[in-house]
């Protein structure tokens, strides 16, 4: 099947596809006299395998790791669970960072009148120099893309 008919079947899209391909999750697969890609069933089983991983938020290397144990029929399934296990870890830290974002937010939007006065806590808590300051000392908490920093402003 070509590129597209894998994307359909897989739930991965083309360019996502090629993208795997480039960074080497998967590997290259065979190519027509004219240069298009030919997949069959198997890669389209490792494509939805990756989707999936995708779904619940792995990274493309825990997906690397998580590929190499789902292919070797020795492995030991501790060694799956712990990259699970470490991944809720990050979850549940994500979920804690995003509800204290939540609150923050409510909590400002609570003292803001909402009216046509130019008055605005929230700007008001956005513009602290202070803040700013420790902003600018912290470390991301998760992986490039995330959505909060290492100590809630």
């Amino acid at each position: 099947m070509n590129i597209g008919q894998a994307a359909k079947a897989s739930g991965v899209s083309a360019k996502m596809i090629r993208y795997y391909e480039s960074i080497g999750l998967i590997a290259p697969v065979h190519r027509t006299d004219a240069g298009y890609r030919i997949y069959d069933d198997q890669d389209v089983h490792t494509l939805r395998f990756i989707s999936r991983a995708r779904d619940l938020g792995f990274s493309v290397d825990d997906m690397r790791e998580l590929l190499a144990l789902w292919r070797d029929r020795e492995r030991a399934s501790a060694d799956v669970k712990a990259i699970a296990l470490a991944h809720v870890e990050i979850l549940e830290e994500k979920a804690r960072a995003l509800q204290q974002m939540s609150e923050t937010l409510k909590h400002l939007a609570s003292h803001c009148h909402g009216d046509g006065r130019p008055d605005c806590p929230i700007i008001e808590d956005f513009a602290k120099p202070e803040l700013a300051k420790q902003r600018s000392k912290r470390k991301p908490r998760f992986e490039a893309g995330a959505l909060v920093s290492a100590k809630p402003g």
